[in-house]
């Protein structure tokens, strides 16, 4: 059974991808034009589905992204990565210079106030190949045995973008030279911060688990204990039935819930070019279910938080 919406005086069609995680949005073209009843029902879909797919929006460039994009939210920068040339807020994920996120990773948990939410835009796709999955973490979350869920709520982990996600290891496609130069821009400034391992999400109530690569260890264990408790509770995270994987064609837009997602691309296309453009919203600091917030301990730059009155 699909959910249908008005919009731009048409219907446009919701349908689950999987039955926790995604969902496909036909009929309707992305603008900033939308109406502020379809922005918030997009935003509805969202909050449920977490994962929401446009195919066909290949009228979108660089400026009509970002302009739809802060119909959403408001967007920043990446604090570290330069913007795309002549735009304000657009990360250009592009494997011929490093864009090769192919780890487990919710996007810029190294910040307090981490983003909302994440619009990518496919401008290049390999001919076969480059997928994305993500990984439902309030879904996650809900399926633990209710001692892991208490164990989950007690702990905090320090985030750092120390260790790069899409850097970390050697990979298929990406000379060494131009690892260590994409490192070296990504890690310009360092920032740690600590986040409780189970967040409230500020819109549905759910709890989610906060994880991914970023995640460098948990607070008040020794190192062993700490690596062992990381890698049980981000193993349970990409179960497969907490997942959707997405097969890009060109002009496809996926939004995504920054706060109770994971996500990686699939690193198997060789060197075949993959290029997708990226805007990111402002988030709020996470907290935890005690009331706690996340809390930083290094690092200082724009860490721009979300407008209560744009949620």
């Amino acid at each position: 059974m699909s959910e249908q919406q008005a919009a731009q005086g048409g219907a446009w069609d919701i349908r689950p991808v999987t039955p926790a995680t995604g969902a496909e949005v036909s009929g309707i073209v992305l603008s900033d034009r939308l109406g502020e009843e379809e922005i918030a029902r997009l935003r509805e879909a969202l909050a449920k589905h977490k994962v929401l797919f446009f195919r066909g929006q290949g009228h979108l460039d660089d400026a009509a992204q970002e302009a739809f994009a802060a119909r959403l939210g408001q967007p920043f920068a990446h604090p570290t990565v330069p913007s795309k040339q002549g735009t304000g807020y657009i990360l250009d994920v592009d494997s011929q210079h490093g864009g090769r996120a192919d780890q487990w990773h919710t996007d810029i948990t190294f910040l307090d106030a981490y983003p909302s939410a994440s619009i990518l835009r496919a401008v290049v796709v390999p001919e076969a190949g480059g997928d994305t999955v993500w990984a439902n973490t309030a879904a996650a979350y809900e399926s633990l045995p209710q001692e892991l869920k208490e164990l989950a709520e007690r702990l905090w982990a320090v985030h750092s973008n120390d260790f790069d996600y899409a850097v970390a290891a050697q990979r298929k496609g990406v000379p060494l030279e131009q690892e260590r130069d994409y490192r070296q821009v990504f890690a310009s400034t360092v920032y740690e911060t600590e986040h409780p391992l189970v967040r409230v999400l500020p819109d549905t109530g759910e709890k989610a688990l906060v994880l991914g690569s970023f995640a460098k260890r948990v607070l008040n264990v020794s190192a062993s204990a700490s690596r062992q408790l990381l890698d049980l509770f981000q193993e349970h995270v990409v179960r497969l039935n907490h997942t959707v994987r997405w097969r890009w064609e060109e002009g496809d837009v996926v939004i995504w819930d920054n706060r109770a997602t994971q996500h990686v691309a699939v690193n198997d296309y060789g060197e075949q070019r993959r290029i997708v453009r990226r805007v990111t919203l402002a988030g709020d600091v996470p907290v935890s279910v005690e009331g706690q917030r996340s809390r930083t301990r290094a690092g200082t730059g724009p860490q721009p938080q979300l407008d209560p009155a744009s949620a």
